[in-house]
């Protein structure tokens, strides 16, 4: 037997609305059509499919079963389609986008997992830059979105993304447990754990301190923010980071976790804030796409 998809989105329809009309209406079809189109339904199965009532209709038993193995079909030819799209749309470069050391902690990531998963005929590459090459790379056009710190370019258009303030962290039961804030120089007096110096946070880190700042006793160095967390959070050391990468409510949630203390950072250079920075403009709709995705994943938790 061959059913028509067409026809089994209609009978889907009328069976969720209990109703021919009602189906026939967001099928588009007229209610003649879509009465029709039943009619021949059932000829086809050979055994009635719906029951018609004053006030609507209700599936037979034959109706329900078909119903059911419908909607599986239906399911199953929508991720056929965007499977072969992702093969049959024309190629296209990959977008790019640059970030810091801090989007890519968990924003770029996210935002990522969402977007190729709803548009599997793009591609996207990603690299880590500090902003002053982020800002350089998008006004020479080669990348099409960034994750920038505090810089404003005028000749680019920029909107908020996110705050990306810095904070203190170490065990609760450890030296931050009576403290309500500390400054970097109160911090640099105690073992840390930090970052590489070639990661793009720890050069901005760096550069904010200037050449008189005191020189921590770092216990070891880290190639990424997670690490630097679970080291901090061990007791290895106290560590300056995002307030956004500890302020995830898995953090506290999960029994294993062990429980962190977390300071604002009293230095003014402390505060800071993500902007999203585009190359053009004028974005195209892919662009615009990753964009939205990237607003979402960095809402607060």
């Amino acid at each position: 037997m061959r059913y028509d998809l067409d026809d089994l989105r209609l009978f889907v329809h009328i069976v969720a609305e209990g109703s021919i009309t009602a189906g026939a209406a967001l099928a588009h079809l007229s209610l003649p059509s879509a009465s029709a189109r039943v009619r021949a339904l059932e000829g086809h199965a050979g055994v009635p499919l719906l029951i018609r009532e004053r006030r609507g209709v209700r599936p037979t038993p034959a109706g329900a079963t078909l119903a059911r193995h419908a909607r599986e079909v239906l399911a199953q030819t929508a991720q056929l389609d965007s499977a072969v799209a992702s093969y049959t749309a024309p190629r296209t470069k990959p977008l790019v986008i640059v970030a810091g050391t801090s989007g890519l902690h968990r924003v770029v990531p996210q935002a990522l997992a969402s977007f190729l998963r709803e548009y599997p005929e793009y591609d996207v590459t990603v690299s880590e830059q500090r902003t002053p090459q982020s800002l350089r790379m998008l006004a020479e056009g080669n990348a099409d979105l960034g994750v920038v710190v505090d810089e404003q370019p005028t000749e680019l258009r920029t909107e908020f993304l996110a705050d990306d303030s810095l904070v203190v962290i170490g065990p609760a039961d450890g030296i931050l447990a009576d403290r309500t804030a500390m400054t970097y120089a109160e911090a640099a007096e105690h073992p840390m754990v930090g970052l590489h110096p070639s990661t793009a946070l720890r050069r901005w880190i760096d550069k904010a301190l200037g050449p008189h700042a005191p020189v921590p006793r770092y216990r070891t160095l880290a190639p990424n923010l997670h690490t630097v967390i679970a080291l901090a959070t061990a007791g290895a050391g106290l560590a300056i980071v995002p307030r956004r990468t500890v302020d995830s409510p898995s953090r506290t949630g999960d029994p294993g976790t062990a429980p962190l203390a977390v300071r604002p950072l009293r230095d003014p250079w402390a505060t800071r804030q993500h902007l999203l920075c585009y190359a053009t403009r004028r974005p195209g709709h892919a662009v615009k796409a990753l964009a939205h995705h990237l607003h979402l994943a960095a809402q607060p938790e």
